[in-house]
């Protein structure tokens, strides 16, 4: 072989050899690139943040607002309104008559901005804005999932001002626990940052607890109230009554009452363990495997909890709204796989400054941060000082429910159904062109949106959208009219077809036509039929008795007096 045919050969293998290195060089590229893209896909957090819980807490919390605003868009006015069955304007004329002239403590016994506008000539207009702007702002956080102080500011005086003037349609516990929650949430967020992950501003560790301490305070306060009341929760069978007479029944409701006894005393032993025995499980501090363990699982079983009781009732958006202090029992390691994994999504950003945090290359704290800590501090001691009372109401053998301490619904006090309605009455408004003392005169019911009236017409399904009209007529059939003047101003707007009235109810029979002479209540007790029996194959969901009058005929002109002695308006005839 000559020289030149082996130094060709030398330079071959040699050439052989750098290509084989460079095939080498790009398919290790293509490994680390490989890594690095299944690394995205399998992003892992790690516990104790709580980034991606006020991530998805917020957009629950818009939610909820959204909610409660646009059920106030659609029925302030009909309800509080100039010509509202209980009208805001008159209540704030009393509060300021009672406060003598005061602003400061008028504003302090009811916490509203219509104390700074021309309610009385403006009423409708004012009520309208504030539920149009609280509504924007709730859909946008929704779609943010991030805020700033001062946009949670905003929403929080928004349904303040709602809810004090709201008087008995805004008098339920939600109420006070959707302020309380959002009086929370101001705090959960930085001062004027939108930024879904704002590095210098993280989740507020009294925040946190402050929810779980609201859930802890919610559950048990509301298992306290069931074992000291009736005698039914502890005998273990309230829950034989409970879906056919609670406030606004669902069709699943109609079926889960019909299970037999054993099961029902099953659900109520298992009430009892969420209410009474679950919620210690909240309170686990710390990231130590087991104490995290038990806390998620109280959690889960928080949520759990509200969801069966949302599928079996319209019990407004109180469950859904419960379900939001649950979430802060969840860090990001649980909640990490409802995000996305992609490069500098929110989930990307979490991870890297947990790895900054591991690697000690956290960013030096910033003054505005020293004062965050402090200000953290400072709500801790505020909640630990209002608990006081709330603690006291609690081991109290007189425990309320539904209590508020202070103006401001900070911190308050929660319960349902400590009692549970045995029978179900309801209030069957009806109205006629006859003479009412005429035993053949033709009564025409008026059918609500969602309250049991027609026999035959399937239970509604809501939650959480909430008809606060149906919701007071439910405890006005356990009492009396007398209680309840609403109701005759109810009446005395029907008997001219006002528009306003007529649109919180499902069907008017004389809409359309010349309205009624007479309007009157009568009082029915209702049963749901039984699967199988033969109402129930007739299509009827109820079957009802009358046992009474509730409301006896009226006339327009027999209820001037009262309207005028009330200080209502007069409804008048259309031409």
């Amino acid at each position: 072989m000559s020289a030149t045919t082996v130094r060709r050969r030398k330079v071959q293998q040699q050439d052989e050899s750098d290509h084989g290195d460079t095939t080498d060089s790009v398919q290790e590229s293509c490994n680390v690139k490989k890594e690095l893209s299944d690394m995205k896909i399998t992003l892992q957090l790690e516990a104790g943040s709580y980034w991606l819980t006020r991530i998805f807490f917020l957009r629950f919390l818009g939610f909820i607002y959204a909610v409660a605003f646009l059920v106030g868009y659609h029925q302030n006015i009909q309800l509080i309104g100039q010509k509202g069955l209980l009208p805001a304007a008159n209540h704030l004329k009393k509060i300021w008559s009672h406060t003598g002239g005061s602003l400061f403590q008028s504003l302090n016994y009811a916490p509203t901005l219509l104390w700074f506008v021309n309610y009385e000539d403006h009423m409708d207009l004012y009520l309208t804005a504030i539920s149009l702007c609280g509504l924007m702002l709730s859909l946008l956080l929704v779609v943010l999932g991030s805020a700033n102080m001062l946009m949670m500011s905003v929403l929080w005086v928004l349904y303040h001002s709602l809810v004090n003037v709201g008087q008995r349609w805004y008098s339920f516990g939600w109420e006070s626990q959707l302020l309380e929650s959002g009086f929370l949430a101001i705090f959960f967020c930085p001062l004027l940052s939108l930024r879904p992950v704002p590095r210098k501003t993280p989740p507020s560790w009294a925040v946190i607890w402050g929810y779980r301490w609201l859930i802890f305070r919610i559950m048990l306060g509301a298992g306290l109230i069931k074992i000291r009341g009736d005698q039914c929760w502890r005998d273990l069978t309230c829950m034989n009554y409970h879906y056919e007479t609670q406030p606004v029944p669902n069709p699943i409701s109609y079926y889960l009452h019909q299970s037999p006894e054993v099961f029902h005393k099953f659900e109520t032993l298992s009430n009892h363990f969420i209410e009474l025995v679950a919620p210690p499980l909240v309170l686990l501090p710390g990231n130590y495997w087991l104490f995290r363990r038990l806390r998620l699982i109280g959690g889960f079983l928080q949520v759990l909890f509200q969801v069966i009781l949302i599928i079996s009732g319209n019990l407004s958006f109180l469950n859904w709204l419960t379900i939001l202090p649950s979430i802060c029992c969840f860090d990001d390691a649980s909640l990490s796989w409802m995000f996305s994994n992609k490069r500098n999504s929110v989930k990307w950003q979490v991870w890297q400054i947990q790895q900054e945090e591991q690697t000690g290359n956290k960013p030096r704290e910033s003054r505005t941060q020293y004062i965050r800590k402090m200000m953290n501090v400072t709500l801790a001691i505020l909640l630990a000082y209002l608990s006081v009372p709330v603690v006291q109401n609690l081991l109290s053998s007189r425990q309320a429910m539904n209590t508020s301490f202070e103006p401001l619904r900070i911190l308050n006090t929660y319960g349902a159904f400590g009692s549970i309605t045995k029978d179900r009455t309801e209030v069957i408004i009806q109205g006629t062109y006859d003479n009412p003392q005429d035993p053949s005169a033709k009564w025409l019911e008026y059918e609500f949106k969602c309250k049991p009236g027609d026999v035959y017409r399937r239970p509604c399904l809501i939650s959480p959208y909430h008809y606060r009209l149906d919701w007071l007529m439910w405890f006005a059939a356990f009492q009396n009219y007398q209680h309840n003047p609403w109701l005759v101003h109810l009446a005395a707007q029907l008997l001219v077809n006002d528009e306003g009235a007529s649109s919180l109810i499902a069907h008017n029979p004389f809409l359309g036509k010349a309205p009624p002479k007479f309007i009157r209540a009568e009082h029915y007790r209702y049963r749901y039929t039984k699967l199988g029996s033969k109402d129930a194959l007739s299509g009827a969901w109820w079957k009802r008795k009358r046992f009474g009058n509730y409301l006896p005929p009226v006339s327009l002109a027999a209820l001037k007096e009262f309207l005028t002695a009330m200080d209502w308006p007069i409804p008048l005839l259309k031409a």
